[in-house]
């Protein structure tokens, strides 16, 4: 390269050669400026820009920019309102893209709040909400009815009063209807998993309790089997088939059908799988099966008889008690997946507890001919003449009282032959008949002859049965 101002001299002169005596004053000045600035800034001094006095620090004689300042306090620290957001301010095009989200409730508050603002404005954009809304409306699932027992029948009754059926249910069926619809509903909203939940079916036999052991899908299995008895009577189909007929066979009960508990037993031996949640197609198609044909066959076929085996009850008291039976192992199932549910409606438990009431001097008299109670008084009552009597008072939904023959069944119930008062609410009579509480634990009022209360209470836990 050429010479001239743009050549890179390098520089000879020496590092270490001795100061002259100029610049060797200069630099003890410069020493001592130093150090006296140094004292400054350890005594607090300062000039605003290198000292405390404006909040700032910088590094002592350094003469570099301050350093970040101290942070300063929050609003929250100060106790004042925080400022309120402001508002959004959304185009035309961009509100109405939200009304999908604002519909299902998936918009921020902000959102919400711009959306609601526009939907008073834009007519268009407020009818395309409401469908929006009616729509997500329909998403929703079919909710349970056991949150009100009764609101089925209300509707029923609420339509039937403006268009009668032109097949009406008959009144004594009504119940079982009712039931095996809340069972139905119950039953829709389980997992698969909880059909396998363990159950204890408990009932009452001699004077102590029994249970046997299931699992829910088991339960309907059991439904299923025994109504069936009904279904049978009524001409339709028996769900249990050859099953049935091995059943009978291996019993030595050739001569009469079997009894509800040898056909849930039959049922059960001869599912080559334990039951699952497949057992509610059959048990729900059956139940509609026996409301329509008792529906067609009119309130005269109420006079046909079910068999259990071991007795025979009208159609009309067969269907109360199986509606009894639905109810009550609907709560075992409840219980087992911890679900709540409510008892039946009032004029339908009314009917229930009416069946029961009927049937408590069949019982009692079963129980004195195998010794269980107290054998009746020597002097005998002719068939129809008034005899001792207790009288049952049931508190509560669905209550009333019943005067309960103590002699014989034969015997008329009398009021001036009272001997005993028993008072219990109408769940808890229920409970006691279906052998879910003990008569000991029974909470009854009781006036009168002990032995009389006791062997009543007795012969409501003998109703029950597997």
């Amino acid at each position: 390269m050429s010479g001239g101002a743009d050549r890179f001299e390098p520089f000879d002169e020496p590092f270490d050669r001795p100061l002259d005596d100029h610049e060797e004053h200069e630099a003890k000045e410069e020493h001592e400026e130093h150090e006296e600035h140094e004292a400054k800034e350890q005594d607090g001094e300062g000039d605003g820009e290198d000292g405390g006095g404006g909040g700032f620090t910088s590094p002592a004689g350094s003469g570099q920019p301050p350093r970040v300042p101290l942070p300063r306090s929050s609003v929250e620290d100060t106790g004042l309102p925080l400022p309120e957001p402001a508002p959004l301010v959304l185009e035309h095009r961009v509100l109405k893209s939200l009304l999908g989200a604002w519909a299902l409730a998936a918009c921020s508050a902000q959102e919400t709040a711009a959306v609601e603002e526009h939907l008073g404005e834009c007519g268009s954009c407020a009818d395309e909400a409401l469908r929006l809304r009616g729509a997500v409306g329909l998403l929703h699932p079919p909710e349970s009815l056991d949150l009100d027992p009764s609101l089925r029948t209300r509707v029923l009754e609420g339509c039937l009063d403006r268009r009668p059926a032109r097949i009406p249910v008959p009144e004594w069926a009504a119940p079982y209807d009712a039931e095996a619809a809340r069972l139905d509903a119950l039953l829709q909203d389980i997992g698969d998993a909880e059909w396998h939940a363990p159950v204890r079916l408990r009932w009452f036999e001699g004077d102590g309790p029994v249970s046997r052991r299931t699992t829910v899908a088991g339960v309907i299995a059991h439904l299923l089997s025994v109504d069936g008895l009904v279904g049978v009577a009524l001409g339709l189909e028996d769900p249990l088939g050859a099953a049935t007929a091995e059943k009978t066979e291996a019993e030595g009960a050739a001569a009469g059908a079997p009894t509800p508990s040898q056909r849930t037993e039959a049922y059960w031996r001869a599912s080559h799988f334990p039951p699952t949640r497949a057992v509610r197609a059959p048990w729900r198609e059956q139940s509609h099966h026996i409301v329509r044909t008792v529906s067609f066959a009119g309130g005269g076929s109420g006079r046909l008889a079910v068999s259990y085996g071991g007795f025979a009850l009208p159609l009309s008291d067969s269907m109360l008690d199986r509606a009894f039976e639905c109810w009550v192992h609907a709560g075992d199932i409840a219980d087992a997946v911890d679900y709540p549910y409510e008892p039946p409606a009032p004029r339908h438990l009314h009917r229930m507890i009416d069946l029961a009431a009927r049937m408590l001097p069949v019982s009692l008299a079963e129980r004195r001919r195998a010794g269980l109670s107290a054998p009746a008084p020597r002097r005998l009552v002719a068939a129809g003449a008034p005899g001792r009597s207790l009288r049952l008072e049931i508190e509560g939904s669905g209550g009333g009282e019943w005067l309960i023959p103590l002699d014989s069944p034969a015997s008329v119930a009398s009021a001036e032959h009272e001997v005993a008062h028993v008072a219990l609410d109408g769940v808890e009579f229920c409970r006691l008949a279906a052998g879910h509480v003990s008569p000991e634990e029974a909470a009854a009022g009781q006036v009168g002859d002990r032995e009389a209360i006791r062997d009543v209470l007795f012969a409501a836990a003998s109703l029950s049965r597997m």
